[in-house]
């Protein structure tokens, strides 16, 4: 089971999204997330909701708006490696309208790759929750792109 992560502001009407794998989503636009310059890869994919996994905790899921056959698992690094520290330029933030780095939220994307559940711990996800707005950013620090999450560190479900 599946819910949209709501924001606190009201604003606007609802629309319908039609996705591959979790059917059709209404949403409302407050809860949309924007990312100015997509994401590696996916550049014409701007607008985003973000979905919760109600059956694991662990894992959420970044549903394109424009483009429905889109959605990526997303995880709070920190969950799976506890001394993540993120280093990036502040210009790579300037986007997202952050007042303070508190103020960030930070994921990364897993991928399913035949060794096991990975995560791409080079390129995280900054969101400003508040203002809305996401950028991909590349760390400075080397961390590795497929950094393979041990089976017995997660409880893998098939949700979607």
């Amino acid at each position: 089971m599946l819910r949209v992560v709501e924001s606190r502001k009201a604003v606007g009407s609802t629309m319908d999204v039609f996705t591959t794998r979790f059917g059709t989503l209404t949403v409302h636009p407050q809860d949309e997330l924007f990312f100015e310059h997509g994401l590696i890869g996916l550049e014409q994919n701007r607008r985003w909701i973000v979905l919760t996994d109600t059956l694991n905790p662990a894992l959420g899921w970044l549903q394109s708006i424009e483009h429905g056959h889109v959605a990526l698992g997303i995880v709070s690094p920190r969950r799976f490696v506890s001394d993540y520290q993120l280093r990036v330029d502040r210009d790579d933030l300037r986007t997202i309208q952050l007042e303070t780095v508190r103020d960030a939220e930070v994921v990364v994307i897993a991928s399913r790759q035949p060794a096991g559940l990975t995560l791409n711990l080079r390129a995280p996800l900054v969101i400003n929750v508040e203002a809305r707005r996401g950028c991909q950013v590349i760390a400075k620090d080397t961390h590795p792109v497929q950094f393979l999450v041990a089976p017995t560190n997660v409880d893998l479900k098939r949700t979607a």
